[in-house]
């Protein structure tokens, strides 16, 4: 759930946090504002997985401040893909 996310986020500090958009108790963007909100967690790059294809509502979640947004369903290597581009953009 986003609640249990949010626990071992700031505990773990993982290198990169993927994200449903349709998780229980709280959603992904929910969950990705109060990562923000939170100094600890706050520079960890975040990815949204979502069924929603429209590019209107990607754009709205990069809006948000995610570093990416990958459409279910996806090929394994995509995801691999999107979070390596975007750790090595972080170096």
């Amino acid at each position: 759930s986003g609640k249990e996310g949010l626990a071992k986020a700031e505990a773990d500090q993982p290198d990169a946090i993927l994200l449903d958009v349709m998780m229980p108790e709280l959603d992904g963007p929910a969950t990705f504002r109060q990562l923000q909100a939170n100094a600890v967690t706050a520079d960890i790059p975040t990815i949204l997985l979502t069924a929603k294809a429209r590019s209107s509502e990607q754009k709205q979640f990069l809006d948000l401040g995610v570093n990416g947004v990958i459409t279910k369903p996806f090929k394994p290597m995509e995801l691999v893909e999107e979070i390596e581009g975007i750790l090595n953009w972080q170096d």
